[in-house]
Formats: C-alpha cells, sequence, structure tokens
C-alpha cells in the first residue's frame, strides 16, 4: 500500500507519518507512507493524507504554488483513493474559505470555513474536546465512543455543511463539526496524528478503509 503524506509547506507531517507508520503496524497492514510533493507519485498513490496548518488562504497557495500537486490529489481521489484531510486540510475539502480573504476550495463538501463563533471562550480552539457521533455513522469512527476526546487547535471551522456529510460534531460555545465524509474522502478539523489513542483509532481505520467513490 502506498500511502502519500502531502507536502506543500503546511503541515504536521513527520507526526502525521509516524502515526501512520504506528497505525499501519498496529493493523498488520504493509504500508510505505511517503511524505512527497511529487505529482506522479501521490497520483498512484493508494491512500492520500493532506495535513494542514494555519490559514486557509496560505495553504491553498502552497498547494496551487506546486505544479500538477493539486490536479495529482483529485485525479487519484476522483479514480477513489482515500483521502483524509487533517485540520485545514479537512477544510480545504469545502467550497471556500473566509480566513482574512475568499479563497476557493476543492469543493467536495457543502459550506464554507469561517471563524468560530464561540462568544466569550478564548480562541483559538485549543486542547481535548469530546466528540459526540452516532455509533457506526462511519467507519473511520469505528471502535471509538461518544465522548472520546480529539485535540483540536483551530479559530475557523465549517458552517453551512451538510447534514449528511457531517459525521461527528464537537462543542464549543455550541456545535463545532470535527469530521466530515463524502464518498471516499473524509477529514478531521481535529488533529488525527496529536489525538492518541483516538487518532491511531482513526488512521488504523482508514488504512483499511473501502469506500465507495464520492459522487
Amino acid at each position: 500500500m502506498r500511502v502519500a503524506v502531502i507536502d506543500y509547506g503546511s503541515g504536521n507531517l513527520a507526526s502525521a507519518q509516524r502515526a501512520l507508520t504506528v497505525a499501519a503496524e498496529r493493523a498488520g497492514i504493509g504500508a510505505e507512507i511517503a511524505i512527497t510533493a511529487d505529482p506522479a507519485w501521490v497520483a498512484r498513490a493508494d491512500r492520500i493524507v493532506l495535513p494542514g496548518q494555519g490559514a486557509f488562504a496560505d495553504c491553498a497557495r502552497g498547494l496551487k504554488s506546486i505544479a500538477g500537486l493539486e490536479s495529482a490529489i483529485i485525479a487519484a481521489t476522483g479514480r477513489g483513493a482515500p483521502f483524509l484531510g487533517i485540520c485545514v486540510g479537512m477544510q480545504l475539502m469545502a467550497a471556500r474559505g473566509l480566513e482574512h480573504e475568499i479563497t476557493r476550495g476543492f469543493g467536495w463538501i457543502a459550506g464554507e470555513i469561517a471563524a468560530l463563533d464561540a462568544p466569550g471562550l478564548r480562541l483559538p480552539q485549543m486542547g481535548w474536546n469530546a466528540l459526540a457521533f452516532t455509533p457506526g455513522a462511519h467507519p473511520l469512527l469505528a471502535g471509538l465512543l461518544p465522548g472520546d476526546q480529539a485535540y483540536f487547535v483551530h479559530s475557523y471551522a465549517l458552517t453551512g455543511g451538510s447534514a449528511d456529510e457531517i459525521v461527528a460534531t464537537t462543542d464549543y460555545g455550541g456545535p463545532v463539526v470535527a469530521m466530515v465524509a463524502r464518498g471516499n474522502r473524509a477529514g478531521t478539523q481535529f488533529h488525527v496524528e496529536k489525538s492518541q489513542e483516538v487518532g491511531l483509532r482513526i488512521l488504523g481505520n482508514f488504512l483499511t478503509w473501502q469506500p465507495p467513490p464520492a459522487p
């Protein structure tokens, strides 16, 4: 199995690679997990992970600055390769981001990325927060229970999303989208690579996930 961790100058790349390596070993999966910006490697990958941290616009520009990388991601996921976006990597799945400026996303899920509305609470939302979801709602959550905690660091979040694409939420002054999925493309607002056993469980599930292609 070839797993591409996309290198476009943003995200906890080494941490994501290490966490995926541990998850693969636990699942007994032989995997080549490569940090790469090579469009040809990405186009042939069996699974794609897109980490991200910082501003939506900066991450989008970083992707576009590497010739052929964005189109390779689109092509690979279009043929059915499972995709996992992490933090801003998940946000880039949306139609657009509003951080500092209006920036186009992949448009794979409904909604846009706007400033987190959390009156009276510190921003960014930083730390451990409980996940709320319906057991059995998605294969990536197999083995987890509502109330399990994941590690968040963000000031912007998905708004206007579609209920059938929102897999899990958390609470920070109100519901905040924590995980989305549509077809073979999924994303977590939280950092799976920093979420210890919960994150490793999700990554292990991702490595064995056999989703239908996105419509």
